[in-house]
């Protein structure tokens, strides 16, 4: 094909792309509607064109058009990947993680579910062998996700429903290709009936070589990314040779699936990426990704489309009813998934409850798009499939996808607003209504100012003010009507712990924009928030309390890291945790702080007093329990804190540093080579801010045994073997640590954080400095008490060995010992036991 004019179609492809977009805003159609149509047009036009008589003027496009080298390799090795890797990149992992149970559920049972249904049906209609009824299941699973989450969230539905959706869509193309290739080789190898129990089998070691060879790539990739730091363009150009690279290791040298490869590459490198890259690298990274994804998508569609007439050129009567059974197989198997499984979830509590209308629109907008057409080309161009086998595939799966696109695709929003999702609550109404008029009377007054320092001319400013106060008492009249004055108290709370969680998230992305905070950890703040906001939306003032009791906890990878430090003396990731929420509780405070001005000057205006009160009560209370656990922090780790500020501060100051520079340069106070000169500096010494200082835990422990007054009177020695021998426990808020009856052989003291021991119906409170348990190690008798922490709280425990020899050369430990006995009987006994004999 002659270069010119492939390189003009090329750029008209493009073209097309720019139109289609607009074209569907316009239309009020999911774009890959409008794509799909236009390619479908454009195709049927090169056929018409190359057979009229009426001109052959056009027929050389017409047979370029026709003669591209559109092959299922180029949509399943150059496009799919890049879409797949720039989903899981944009993706918020730790928030997927929340919902894998739902996720992982609906994607591989959805795919396994839908391939039965639709095979069997189209085996038990149409006499076919089952192996091809399967293989075309397996083709016509897989879901297009981006008209459904697109709507969504044009309607501000749940994002955890959007979240799931997304993340079902994403693996659910991964298990359908992989049982695809499954299939499609039983169909070359002519095993008629091979039973999806087969098929089932070969399936996990399709996504164990993925993962492996994904992981890998990803790991190998960060890492030449990390040494290319001062290069963008090349870590970007590394960037760009992942997916492909984990596609093809993963296919070629694990014999896996090339999708779950790039799935997990994406996955690792979104993980890892934040916290070894620059904040201002990883962003720019997103949006290169996200331009490459959407030109991939765009032409992945437009090229399939183009095949649509091709494929639906032998067809015959009876393929229509074929195509039918697919249809109602295809819709069954949706629907026995999301009314029959996704209940089921919800009442284990794995999963969110999700509203029978949300479902149904979810089952009309299983939309299927250019992987189901790529994989049916992928059939149809084999040599080892028999030819009437090729002409099913591709007229049953080309008749199926235009269905779910020009059917269910352009009817998707009638049928949301016949169920009402469009609409706002009455509660939703109402707010908006005091929202407006509090905005309005904002606008007025500022609008007011504005015209004064420009000196406009009175009489328009008097016509324009008539105008725009008629709205604001129209605004005003909506606001004090009779049904908004019935919102509870209860519903205000919730709309402003809402508002408020999102002011907060807005507050942590500001301080990640200033860098401020990490990349790293800005993602687990933001994890957070987005917490928050569904809590609150959900469980209204206890769920956002739960949720923030929830943000300080210690979590199982902490307690995993104490495991590696306390039993194979492997610090690293205990250190690197610590030193994490260190920082990120150091930074949560300051933000929390900026959050009471918000409720004054915004919550309080619509919401009134009452409400406010309260949200700044919630608020000093969140404040308080994270004041309490830096506090915990420093007296475990004296001085870190200290480095830590002292770090935040040069970091600030760098900030506005660069601001002042910029700021002159745009007010030509300085030349360009002088704000580069000065950028470098700065840049140079941010760079020196990055790293952040080393915790040494082993030392930090023994410090803190120095401080406690139980230990006073030992030596240098014994103070270090005594720092060896303790180990810390992170307890959550909550937690029981000890059971009545249950045997005692450890000694705990409390390092911070507070505990409760409840003894024979008294419940007394232990905090820093505190231990217990000695007497249940000393007397060898059950334990008498149960103990259960009320904060987060670290312990450092201590065996029955090495309490006993400390014991012996400590005479405070032994008077402590002594006197935190309570009951009269065993004041005796203790008082007689040699090892706390005070001589």
């Amino acid at each position: 094909m002659d270069i010119v004019l492939l390189t003009t179609i090329a750029a008209s492809l493009f073209v097309v792309i720019g139109l289609a977009e607009p074209l569907a805003a316009r239309l009020s159609l999911p774009y890959s509607v409008i794509l799909a149509v236009l390619g479908t047009l454009i195709g049927a036009g090169a056929i018409f064109f190359l057979r009229t008589e009426l001109t052959d003027a056009l027929n050389p496009v017409a047979e370029a058009i026709l003669g591209l080298p559109i092959r299922s390799n180029v949509f399943l090795y150059v496009f799919l990947p890049t879409l797949i890797f720039q989903a899981t990149l944009g993706m918020n992992v730790r928030r997927m993680l929340d919902d894998w149970v739902p996720i992982l559920t609906l994607a591989v049972v959805a795919v396994f579910v839908a391939t039965a249904t639709i095979g069997y049906a189209l085996s038990w209609v149409s006499g076919l062998p089952l192996v091809v009824c399967l293989l075309i299941g397996s083709i016509v699973s897989t879901t297009d996700p981006s008209a459904v989450v697109g709507i969504f969230r044009s309607l501000s539905a749940p994002r955890r429903l959007a979240r799931i959706i997304e993340g079902e869509s994403l693996l659910n193309d991964a298990a359908a290709i992989a049982l695809f290739g499954l299939f499609m080789g039983f169909v070359m190898l002519g095993l008629p009936d091979p039973g999806l129990g087969e098929a089932i089998r070969g399936f996990p070691m399709l996504f164990v070589g993925g993962t492996i060879g994904g992981w890998l790539t990803a790991r190998v990739a960060v890492a030449m990314m990390v040494l290319f730091a001062r290069f963008e363009l090349a870590q970007i150009s590394v960037s760009v040779a992942v997916p492909y690279l984990a596609y093809i290791i993963s296919e070629q040298l694990f014999g896996a699936s090339g999708v779950i490869g790039v799935v997990v590459a994406g996955l690792t490198m979104n993980i890892i990426g934040p916290g070894r890259l620059s904040p201002a690298f990883w962003t720019n990274l997103r949006e290169v990704w996200d331009l490459l994804a959407h030109w991939a998508g765009a032409l992945i569609f437009i090229l399939a489309a183009l095949l649509i007439p091709r494929l639906l050129g032998e067809a015959r009567p009876g393929d229509f009813a074929l195509v039918l059974v697919v249809i109602g197989a295809a819709l069954l198997a949706r629907a026995i998934v999301l009314f029959g499984l996704m209940p089921l979830l919800s009442a284990l509590r794995v999963s969110p409850n999700v509203d029978r209308r949300y479902r149904t629109a979810i089952l009309w907008g299983g939309l299927r798009g250019a992987v189901t057409l790529a994989l049916a080309l992928a059939v149809t161009e084999s040599l080892r499939v028999p030819v009437e086998t090729k002409r099913l595939v591709g007229i049953l799966a080309t008749g199926f996808t235009l269905f779910t696109l020009l059917v269910q695709g352009t009817s998707l929003r009638w049928v949301i607003g016949r169920l009402g999702l469009d609409k706002l609550s009455p509660l939703d109404v109402a707010l908006s209504n005091q929202v407006i008029a509090v905005s309005l009377q904002t606008v007025r007054e500022e609008i007011a100012e504005t015209t004064e320092n420009y000196e406009l001319t009175r009489e328009t400013v008097r016509s324009e003010a008539k105008r725009f106060a008629e709205r604001l008492d129209a605004a005003v009249e909506r606001a004090e009507a009779e049904d908004n004055t019935e919102i509870l108290d209860r519903d205000r709370i919730t709309l402003g712990l809402i508002a408020l969680a999102g002011y907060e998230r807005e507050v942590i992305l500001e301080r990640f924009r200033e860098r401020a905070i990490s990349a790293r950890l800005s993602e687990q703040m933001l994890f957070d928030a987005d917490r928050l906001i569904e809590a609150a939306r959900t469980g209204g003032r206890t769920g956002y309390q739960r949720a923030a009791r929830r943000s300080l906890r210690y979590g199982a990878d902490f307690r995993l890291a104490a495991f590696l430090r306390n039993r194979l003396r492997i610090a690293r990731p205990l250190a690197r945790m610590t030193a994490d929420r260190f920082e990120m509780l150091l930074a949560k405070r300051l933000i929390l702080r900026d959050l009471h001005g918000f409720i004054d000057h915004r919550i309080r205006r619509i919401h009134g007093r009452r409400v406010a009160e309260l949200l700044h009560e919630l608020l000093n209370r969140r404040v308080e329990a994270v004041a309490t656990a830096i506090e915990g922090l420093r007296l475990q780790y004296p001085g870190y804190a200290e480095k830590l500020e002292r770090r935040f501060i040069r970091r600030t100051a760098l900030r506005l540093e660069e601001g002042e520079y910029n700021a002159m340069r745009e007010d030509g106070l300085i030349g360009a080579e002088l704000h580069t000169a000065l950028m470098q500096d700065i840049g140079r010494r941010r760079t020196e801010t990055e790293g952040r200082p080393h915790l040494d835990l082993a030392l930090r422990k023994e410090e803190l045994v120095r401080q406690f007054p139980l230990f006073a009177d030992l030596d240098e020695a014994e103070l270090r073997r005594l720092g060896r021998a303790l180990r810390t426990r992170y307890i959550n808020a909550g937690k029981i640590i000890a059971r009545k009856d249950s045997p005692s052989r450890s000694v705990f003291f409390v390092a911070s954080g507070a505990v409760e021991q409840e003894i024979a119906g008294q419940t007394t409170r232990l905090g820093r400095g505190d231990m217990f348990g000695q007497i249940g190690v000393l007397t060898g008798k059950p334990r008498r008490a149960e103990v259960r922490a009320i904060t987060p709280t670290s312990l450092l425990e201590l065996n029955e060995t090495s309490f006993r020899r400390v014991l012996k050369r400590s005479r405070a430990l032994r008077e402590a010992v002594r006197d935190s006995v309570g009951d009269k009987a065993l004041q005796e006994e203790a008082a007689n036991m040699p090892e706390l004999q005070l001589d």
